[in-house]
């Protein structure tokens, strides 16, 4: 991977962790995550004019994108209902980098170096060793919380794997990404709008503050990941974003003062040696 890439998809995994605790605004998981998707999806909407339209090629992927990107927040808010949080969303991004490993293989005949493959399984068992003992310990996740996070898992690796080709295909990242933004938005907005009634939308509206700053660094995370895509090896780049869960744990630590222990810093020791594996 080229250094340039490397450090730009750290710098995104960085924003993608700080998206994270932007967004505490003290609403319901549901609607977090459609405050989140209707602000990325208003600056996508609002750059439009200012990017070439993508290839024909790429449209099916954009929709197939779109769809993805909403069936992995609806089960991420299942799995939610299930579990913790400090255990389903880095169990949820852990397992996807090794699926889009093989799949990169079958799907888009990316063959890693075995450093390569290092590096994936590194940060991924460093990802799911903090999601099994980050808590306190004493909670165990049930068998649907385990269910709803693979699941969820799956939907990553598919958006994944769905945007890295449509990337390639636009000729653009750029415009691949805010077209597919506006997309996943509307999606999730009118899944809103149809099992929680036309006024959905307005449940959200006083938090928009928040939503602002949340959504441009979750819109500018992902906007990097794609560029990256077109640089690199789709699976490389799906696990070095997933690095987003050590940076997380770093803010908790140093921001907000929370407490790690001994098992949370050997995920983190694991997590570094990935990253230090993928420059080998």
């Amino acid at each position: 991977m080229d250094l340039a890439v490397f450090f730009a998809v750290l710098a995104a995994a960085l924003m993608h962790a700080s998206w994270n605790a932007v967004v505490r605004v003290g609403l319901d998981r549901f609607n977090s995550i459609l405050l989140l998707s209707m602000t990325q999806s208003a600056l996508a909407l609002a750059l439009l004019p200012f990017v070439p339209v993508p290839a024909a090629a790429s449209w099916p992927w954009a929709a197939a994108a779109a769809l993805l990107h909403t069936g992995y927040k609806l089960f991420l808010i299942r799995a939610y209902q299930h579990g913790d949080l400090s255990q389903i969303y880095p169990l949820a991004r852990g397992a996807a980098p090794p699926i889009v490993a093989v799949g990169g293989v079958i799907l888009l005949g990316e063959h890693l170096p075995p450093t390569g493959w290092a590096a994936v399984a590194l940060i991924a068992g460093g990802v799911a060793l903090m999601a099994a003992r980050g808590g306190s310990g004493t909670t165990r996740l049930s068998g649907q919380a385990l269910g709803y996070a693979l699941a969820t898992a799956g939907f990553v690796a598919g958006y994944t794997l769905v945007d890295g080709q449509g990337a390639r295909l636009a000729g653009s990242a750029t415009a691949f990404a805010m077209w597919m933004f506006v997309g996943d938005g509307l999606v999730m907005l009118a899944y809103a709008m149809v099992t929680r009634g036309p006024k959905a939308p307005l449940a959200v509206a006083s938090s928009w503050r928040t939503g602002l700053p949340a959504g441009a660094l979750s819109l500018g995370s992902y906007w990097i990941a794609l560029w990256a895509f077109t640089r690199a090896p789709v699976a490389l780049v799906a696990a070095l974003r997933e690095t987003s869960v050590l940076f997380a744990m770093l803010i908790g630590v140093l921001v907000l003062k929370e407490r790690a222990g001994r098992w949370r810093w050997l995920a983190a020791l694991g997590i570094g040696a990935g990253v230090m594996a993928m420059r080998l």
